[in-house]
């Protein structure tokens, strides 16, 4: 009887317990958001007279380094980068000097977002060491914003530098050597502020410094600059815009690309290039292309055979002469490409690209007819550089057009006509497109590029506008489109970018603040203001 007893107020215990057990859920308690705290430097921050080799930081908790050689800036730039110790978890940060430090000049390193606590990665955002090794810490600053010259919105991790202006200093220096002072707006700011500074003249600029370097690298890296010196102390803020300058113009070695066609890859604006080529003394007939998407062109020529021909470029002041081989190779043969197919809209145009380059185009050997089989007028220009032919009628809305180019109605640089070829293009109705009127005020001069984009930046729509300030987009498309007016200062009908040598900064773009919201069958009417 007492055995039976005893089980049961063991099991009487063992039910009270896990009913207790149940009333409530441990957790962690409430999640940590707190940052690191510095304990204590060594040498104290902001020491004057420095000497060492080795800064030591101790904080009140474990923590870690991200990303610390992308977000760790030193002010000035060390030819040698410091190194940055442990690479694991620790309280404590050692940071070991390897360049031989400046006399009488205030260093300061900027950590970011890099020194994070180990458990919830919250960031010691922008801390700062700073340190001197003259008898004081210069206390001066300079501060402003960054834009990009032509994109609505600007690259991250751009690098704002000040270059003393002394009797050291020449335009070259900027791509020979490493400046005073920097900063970086790192990932997510469009300010910037250099502080530390000393009371001086400087040069100021901003790169999108690929190479990571402090130096201006014009093949890769953006650039803006302010083009008069600065003084400091200034209580003025400098918004800078960086562009890709347009490199000058250069020819790289030619390479066959079949056995009637050469490539030959360029830098810069070849525009009026001008491409001999020649077998000895003999100077073949050619045709000069452009490569699609590419920045490359194609010199077209007979077949021939020898071991090697003669290639001299010129553009300008520049004249480069080349040698390539040749070998038995296929040749090319010709295709054609049309844009658009199915459905032409109100701004498009009917464009056919050839293969190979046209020398002869027979108008009477092509047909346009409608639905009802009428016979259409049209005309047609040919653009030799991109081997486009475009063709130009006057169009009805619902209406079915049929294009048929009879066999030579293109004869090519070979002397090869095109079989036969038929497209077919619909139209729609004009209540399924819209139309915007943009009526700009206060234009300070025209010419003025007046560009509609998608979100990306890529331009669905323009117009150019050559005096008249009431500016008419019709047949458009359906979209919300974002717009930028660019003063053309060169009327050339292409936005520019700057130079810094020359000075001269890219041409003025001003974006519409607001989406532009064009719906099918409706007229919009949009003011737009470009005061400053």
């Amino acid at each position: 009887m007492f055995k039976i007893q005893s089980k049961y107020i063991l099991l009487s215990i063992v039910f009270a317990f896990v009913s207790c057990a149940k009333r409530g859920t441990i957790t962690g308690g409430a999640k940590d958001t707190l940052s690191p705290v510095l304990k204590m430097s060594l040498p104290k921050n902001f020491s004057t007279d420095f000497k060492g080799k080795e800064i030591k930081l101790n904080f009140d908790e474990y923590v870690k380094l991200k990303d610390v050689n992308k977000q760790l800036v030193v002010s000035p730039p060390m030819n040698t980068p410091p190194e940055i110790l442990p690479t694991a978890a620790s309280r404590e940060i050692t940071i070991k000097i390897k360049d031989t430090l400046q006399p009488n000049t205030t260093y300061s390193f900027n950590f970011g977002q890099s020194i994070q606590d180990n458990n919830e990665g919250n960031p010691f955002s922008q801390f700062k060491y700073v340190f001197s090794t003259g008898s004081s810490i210069d206390s001066l600053k300079i501060e402003g914003t960054i834009k990009d010259a032509l994109e609505k919105k600007p690259d991250n991790f751009v690098t704002v530098m000040l270059y003393e202006i002394n009797e050291k200093y020449n335009d070259s220096t900027v791509y020979k050597k490493k400046p005073r002072y920097v900063t970086n707006t790192l990932d997510s700011l469009k300010s910037w502020k250099i502080e530390n500074v000393k009371a001086g003249k400087y040069l100021l600029i901003a790169l999108k410094d690929f190479n990571n370097n402090f130096k201006f690298d014009t093949k890769t890296d953006k650039i803006g600059f302010y083009k008069e010196e600065i003084l400091i102390p200034t209580t003025s803020k400098y918004e800078l815009k960086l562009f890709k300058e347009s490199p000058a113009f250069k020819a790289l070695k030619p390479v066959q690309a079949s056995g009637n066609r050469a490539i030959v890859g360029y830098e810069g604006n070849p525009k009026n290039c001008k491409i001999v080529l020649k077998n000895g003394n003999t100077i073949l007939p050619t045709v000069i292309t452009h490569f699609p998407k590419k920045d490359s062109l194609q010199v077209w020529f007979n077949k021939i055979k020898t071991d090697s021909l003669n290639l001299t470029v010129t553009n300008g002041n520049y004249n480069k002469n080349f040698t390539f081989k040749i070998k038995d190779e296929k040749r090319d043969t010709i295709s054609f490409t049309a844009t658009p197919t199915g459905i032409l809209n109100p701004r498009d145009a009917f464009v056919l690209t050839s293969s190979i380059p046209i020398v002869k185009l027979d108008n009477s050997k092509i047909s346009l007819r409608n639905k009802d089989s009428l016979s259409i007028p049209f005309t047609t220009e040919y653009d030799e550089f991109n081997q486009k032919i475009n063709f130009k009628f006057k169009r009805e809305e619902a209406q079915k057009y049929t294009f048929r180019m009879l066999p030579g109605a293109f004869v090519n640089f070979f002397e090869k006509a095109n079989d036969t070829l038929n497209y077919k293009l619909d139209t729609r109705t004009t209540t399924e497109y819209g139309n915007l009127t943009l009526n700009l005020e206060h234009v300070k001069h025209f010419p003025v590029l007046v560009e509609l984009t998608d979100e990306k930046g890529l331009v669905l729509a323009s117009e150019y506008a050559e005096s008249n300030p009431k500016v008419i987009f019709e047949g458009l498309e359906p979209a919300k489109f974002y717009l930028r007016i660019i003063y053309d200062e060169n009327s050339n009908k292409q936005w520019d970018p700057g130079n810094f040598i020359a000075k001269r900064q890219a041409e003025e773009v001003i974006y519409f603040p607001k989406q532009i919201d064009v719906r099918a069958n409706w007229d919009v009417e949009q003011p737009v203001d470009l005061a400053p």
